[in-house]
């Protein structure tokens, strides 16, 4: 029998994996065997060589009998042993997806060492400007382009990260150890030292917990949200202006002064919808530590920039307005006798001393009251901090040291702070509509407005709210007998105010859930003209904040446009907007259309949304920006976030755009520097592209392709709903699958489902576990079903059709990504592993699923052109096939686990079941590893 280090070289190189990942892969193995050898677990190594080779010939014809061995192999293990190979199964998986995130690096850095003006890495910054100066674009017209884009990447707490940070940080450091061991400058001594080392800290992984003992707090989260922004981004941004700055050297001999591209927001701490952790009080914590994290970055920024700045006026001269500005800090900021002789020749040193005093003293302010904080904030706010830096920057300009000013360091603390200011991350609130309605009942029922607003229809509604607006009073009286619900509702607008009387930058936008009409802009607006953030001045709406509405279903996607239509041409809503500058964002829901209507509806629904959107607000002439609502996997809108972009539609496209970032799509964006940064490039490049005209064709009503697309999407969505909407579904779901354990994982603070007393239904279960229940079992329905079904009879009466598909997949960017996400979503799917699941289950529905599959994937291969799914697509091919020989004994233990959980619910004891539990955790994380997605 082969080794486990055996096992991983034959399938690594029949898998055609590259040499390089290849060789890191059996390195890492080796390891693995050599802790498993230190601790004498034997049985556990044996079992690490034996089961993927079982599994291999399970996948082969007549595999039948080895099959039934690797069942009965598993069958034998106690759960103390399932629980440990869980673990070192889980830990090589991460292990695994780390490498590749390196390979991914040496790969990139290997491009890059190769490429010239005339050849520009692909979807490089550099790529962008090759590309628009093709197209006749000046130099000021590609800088004007630039200087429209406003890209603002948000960060969410969705519960899809299964891994700690204690795991996370051992896990990198034995890849980057492992990366390293090649190295030529290591000494034999360093390198011995090295090994060492890479052994305790495997030591060290298995020993830690992976599942944790309890859930995460909101605190929790806010800290690990912080981990990326403190680190990755911090340290990667400024490393996107050089590569923008070296892009129009390159493309036009001239570097400009850059505009700001991109800023960061953050749900995190602020998402209130169906989180009943998130309160006032924590979000005013979350804003609290985001300033003390930045504060603190800059401390030390300031501290290497005052030794890097040690220019004498006896040798350069200062301007008048630095030396003006120093008078000023020494009345209100004096320096101590000590620094003041050190610094005595040295005025760019004081002037950063002064600003280090500042900020010191506003890290001190942090430590008291809600009140007193308020009230020191006006001393010295980011605005006054971005002055004080170009105010140096323009005197070193003045004395003839412009490079200084404009490249390094110096200028890395000016893009930090016009990006990060004292936020890091600007704080968004969403709340559903349903809870602004039950506040605005309560309240109109105080006010002796209206006994039941609920029971009105929505024309009603609009008007008695309309009434409200315009009457100067407040609503609630100083003493009225609120609900505790309307109470809360009515301090998070007040919390608002004080958020921006703090820092003005530090307050995104207010998000309504499930918007399904004018009243729920509305009924936001009554709660903001109680807090003082809405109110009408001299015939004028005046409004501190923009109010957004999200739009989920298919059905509100659908009416999207006739809705917008309505809010700009209502007379207090119009005056709304303008406040806001003529501005108005729309958020856009990818995960519960997914859910609602299926992949293809979803897709379609959001494409035609936003095509319909951006006409409505052009004909308005209001400026706008769509906030995109992606998940992590394709079921959820996930997928390469240039390729989702390229493929928006045109008219929709103006240099602004938002996406969520959540789950374990940040750690695999955040973790590493220079993913980061290849990942912003690529953002970068695409919302260039479309900014500079590269949009998807517009399609009007009517025409053949609206016409194709609808049949396709409304055939795909009757097969989906006719799949769910089964009375035997969702019983053979919870069955099947191990969803109602993932409501359990202790991996975020808020809850799957949003509530009921009926426990877990569908109707209430959010599309992460959703999509997180069909990941792990390998059916991938949310990210492909519906094709086959709906194409068929499409095909049979007009077979023509298949060309235009053909036609659409090579020349439309939107139907090309689309085809592209479901098939990966189709060679993720895996038909053995399925049949496992469902062994003893009734197979009517597993029969519906594959024999949709199977018709989807030929229309995919067909439309594509392929032999092979992912053909096209050679290293993901390579990778599944790879990942599944190891992945698919983890399946058959879930298996083993779920069908020992049912049996023993109605005999074993509190221990037996403790330990049970245990290990479907592990397993559920372990499939999450091995598939590199959760929901």
């Amino acid at each position: 029998m082969m080794t486990w280090k055996d096992t991983i070289r034959h399938y690594a190189e029949s898998a055609n994996i590259s040499d390089p990942l290849t060789a890191n892969l059996i390195t890492l193995t080796g390891f693995l065997e050599k802790y498993l050898e230190q601790r004498d677990h034997k049985t556990l190594q044996e079992l690490s060589a034996e089961l993927p080779e079982l599994s291999a010939k399970a996948f082969k014809d007549s595999g039948e009998k080895f099959n039934e061995q690797l069942i009965e192999r598993i069958s034998q293990m106690d759960v103390h042993q399932i629980r440990d190979l869980l673990r070192l199964t889980t830990i090589f998986f991460h292990l695994v997806n780390s490498l590749e995130q390196h390979e991914i690096i040496r790969i990139n850095r290997e491009r890059a060492k190769k490429i010239d003006v005339d050849h520009p890495r692909p979807e490089s910054i550099a790529d962008a400007l090759k590309f628009f100066k093709k197209k006749g674009f000046s130099y000021e017209d590609a800088l004007e382009l630039f200087e429209q884009m406003d890209i603002q990447p948000t960060i969410t707490a969705h519960p899809t990260e299964a891994r700690r940070r204690s795991v996370l940080h051992k896990q990198e450091n034995i890849t980057a150890m492992i990366g390293d061991l090649d190295d030529p400058r290591l000494t034999p001594h360093e390198r011995d030292a090295q090994l060492k080392q890479i052994i305790n800290e495997i030591a060290l992984l298995i020993s830690t917990d992976e599942v944790r003992s309890e859930r995460l707090t909101v605190e929790d989260e806010v800290e690990n949200g912080l981990f990326y922004f403190t680190n990755s981004i911090w340290n990667t941004v400024p490393r996107l202006y050089d590569d923008i700055r070296s892009a129009f050297a390159q493309q036009y001999n001239k570097t400009p002064d850059l505009p700001i591209v991109l800023k960061y927001r953050s749900w995190i701490g602020s998402d209130r919808d169906g989180n009943p952790n998130v309160t006032r009080d924590v979000t005013w914590k979350t804003l609290i530590e985001h300033r003390k994290s930045a504060l603190k970055l800059y401390l030390d920024e300031l501290e290497k920039i005052r030794r890097y700045l040690s220019i004498s006026q006896n040798f350069v001269p200062v301007s008048d307005k630095l030396a003006k500005s120093l008078k000023k800090d020494e009345r209100e900021v004096p320096l101590s006798t000590q620094f003041k002789r050190h610094y005595r020749n040295e005025p760019y040193r004081r002037k950063i001393t002064h600003i280090m005093h500042r900020l010191r003293n506003m890290l001190n302010d942090l430590k008291g009251t809600e009140q007193e904080l308020l009230e020191s904030s006006k001393s010295y706010k980011t605005s006054d901090f971005i002055e004080d830096l170009d105010l140096i920057a323009e005197s070193l300009i003045d004395s003839g040291l412009e490079d200084i000013a404009k490249f390094g360091e110096f200028n890395d603390l000016r893009i930090r702070a016009n990006t990060f200011g004292f936020h890091l991350a600007a704080l968004d609130i969403r709340q559903h509509s349903g809870v602004h309605e039950n506040a605005v009942k309560d309240l109109f029922s105080v006010a002796n407005v209206h006994e039941n607003y609920s029971k009105l229809e929505e024309e009603e509604k609009v008007e008695a709210l309309m009434q409200e607006l315009r009457n100067p009073r407040p609503l609630a009286p100083k003493h009225a007998r609120l609900k505790p619900a309307t109470v809360e509702i009515l301090d998070v607008f007040k919390l608002i105010n004080q958020i921006l009387e703090l820092d003005e930058n530090a307050f995104g936008c207010y998000i309504i859930s499930m918007t399904h009409g004018v009243s729920d802009m509305l009924e936001v607006a009554i709660l903001a003209k109680e807090a003082g953030l809405w109110w009408i001045e001299n015939g004028s709406v005046q409004s501190k904040i923009d109010i957004v509405p999200l739009l989920e279903t298919i059905e509100d996607l659908d009416k999207g446009a006739e809705l917008t239509e309505t809010i700009l041409t209502n007379d207090l809503y119009k005056q709304q907007v303008e406040a806001r500058n003529n501005f108005q964002e729309i958020m856009l829901g990818y995960s519960d259309s997914n859910k609602d209507g299926g992949y293809w509806m979803a897709n379609w629904a959001l494409q035609k949304g936003q095509m319909e959107l951006g006409r409505v607000l052009r004909k308005h002439n209001v400026d706008f920006r769509l906030f995109h609502g992606r998940g992590g996997t394709v079921g959820r809108g996930g997928g390469r976030s240039n390729r989702a972009i390229l493929a928006l539609p045109s008219v929709s496209n103006n240099g602004r755009i938002r996406f969520t970032e959540q789950g374990e799509i940040i750690s695999f964006r955040y973790s590493l520097p220079d993913i980061t940064r290849r990942h912003l490039e690529q953002v970068v490049n695409a919302v260039a592209r479309v900014t500079g005209g590269e949009g998807q064709k517009e399609i009007k009503t009517g025409d053949e392709t609206e016409v194709i697309m609808d049949k396709i999407s409304e055939g795909s969505m009757k097969a989906y709903r006719d799949l769910i909407d089964d009375p035997e579904f969702w019983e053979w779901f919870k069955g099947i699958t191990p969803v109602e354990h993932i409501g359990n994982l202790p991996i975020a603070s808020r809850p799957v489902s949003r509530g009921g007393d009926q426990g877990l239904q569908f109707e209430n279960l959010r599309a992460i576990p959703w999509v997180f229940g069909w990941t792990q079992v390998r059916y991938n329905v949310p990210g492909w079903y519906g094709l086959g079904a709906s194409l068929g009879p499409m095909l049979e009466n007009d077979p023509t059709v298949m060309e235009t598909l053909k036609k659409w997949y090579k020349e439309w960017s939107f139907f090309g990504t689309i085809v592209d996400n479901a098939q990966r979503e189709l060679a993720r799917t895996h038909v053995l592993t399925t049949e496992m699941y469902t062994r003893d289950a009734d197979q009517r529905l597993h029969k519906t699923i594959m024999d949709d599959f199977v018709k989807t994937r030929d229309m995919v291969l067909e439309i594509t052109g392929q032999e092979n799914i992912l053909d096209m697509r050679k290293v993901i091919q390579n990778s599944i096939e790879f990942r599944n020989v190891f992945t698919y004994p983890l399946n058959l233990v879930q298996v083993e686990l779920l069908n020992r959980w049912k049996d023993a619910l109605e005999d074993a004891d509190d221990e037996e079941l403790r330990d049970l539990k245990h290990a479907l955790f592990l397993s559920i994380n372990g499939v999450a590893a091995a598939m590199q997605s959760t929901g």
